[in-house]
């Protein structure tokens, strides 16, 4: 006797590809740069590691609602989703053809699909060139469309890419979701399991999980892992347009504040203190 397949309607449970669909409109997942153009690391093999002929990032065009949209969905299943040069360079270029396609003003949602440790150790250099050039592109699309960032699965959300999540528009994460800048294991590892036990999950998730970084708005919507319900939590941010401030705009306000302190002189208390009133806010 056999039986039917059970349907996937968790986000976690699907591949890069099939996220990427998912989130489109129906019959109108088209993927570029696909794997049968087999464009893969030259650095890899090398180094006794079998590469991917996508190198494990998924280009797709489609429609959400109707409107146009870029799903870029990193695949966490192949090197932890590290992002090396082939694999940024891919997203990278996708947010830049949207960014000359918004300054033509012919707009394209960019949403990005992140479960990924960071850079790929095999190709470190190269990864951080390529996620400087991400996050260059999504600060400069961002001015032009919302840029949506989804945190869903196991493998969270980490490294540069954690940056290129706090720089998107809007960052929706589920329960399972984790996004930080350094991932568990590697805090334990460089600091002791006294800073942190990474087998301690309940602690894991009550630091970096989804529900937390909601609550402390570093992300922006907590859903449930379901597909259905992530698809259109990404159609309402899109819909929502370029939002009034971006999360990261409080950094341009620090600086700015730093920038009008002569560094020449010795700076009192007092005189940091005028720069502020008690709300945080210039006087």
């Amino acid at each position: 006797m056999t039986f039917p397949a059970r349907p996937k309607t968790r986000l976690t449970e699907l591949s890069a590809r099939e996220r990427a669909a998912a989130l489109l409109d129906s019959g109108t997942f088209r993927e570029l740069i696909g794997p049968f153009e087999r464009l893969e690391s030259p650095h890899l093999e090398l180094q006794g590691v079998v590469p991917a002929c996508d190198d494990g990032v998924v280009v797709a065009r489609g429609d959400l609602d109707g409107k146009e949209a870029v799903v870029l969905a990193v695949e966490g299943l192949f090197q932890g989703g590290g992002i090396g040069e082939v694999s940024g360079a891919k997203i990278a270029g996708a947010l830049e053809l949207a960014l000359r396609d918004a300054e033509s003003g012919h707009p394209v949602c960019p949403v990005l699909l992140l479960e990924t440790g960071g850079i790929r150790l095999q190709e470190a250099n190269l990864g951080l060139l390529a996620v400087a050039e991400i996050h260059q592109a999504i600060v400069a699309l961002r001015s032009h469309v919302p840029v949506v960032g989804v945190v869903a699965g196991m493998v969270g959300c980490f490294g540069g890419m954690a940056i290129a999540a706090g720089l998107c528009s809007h960052v929706i994460m589920t329960r399972e979701g984790r996004l930080g800048l350094n991932g568990p294991q590697v805090v334990e590892q460089e600091a002791g399991v006294a800073e942190l036990d990474s087998d301690d999950r309940r602690l894991v998730w009550e630091t970096i999980g989804g529900q937390q970084r909601v609550a402390t708005g570093v992300a922006d919507v907590l859903v449930e892992d379901d597909v259905a319900m992530i698809a259109e939590t990404v159609r309402t941010a899109c819909e929502a347009g370029v939002p009034a401030e971006n999360r990261s705009a409080q950094v341009g306000r620090y600086e700015a504040r730093l920038a009008r302190i002569d560094v020449s002189e010795p700076v009192d208390g007092p005189a940091l203190r005028a720069l502020w009133d008690d709300e945080g806010e210039e006087r």
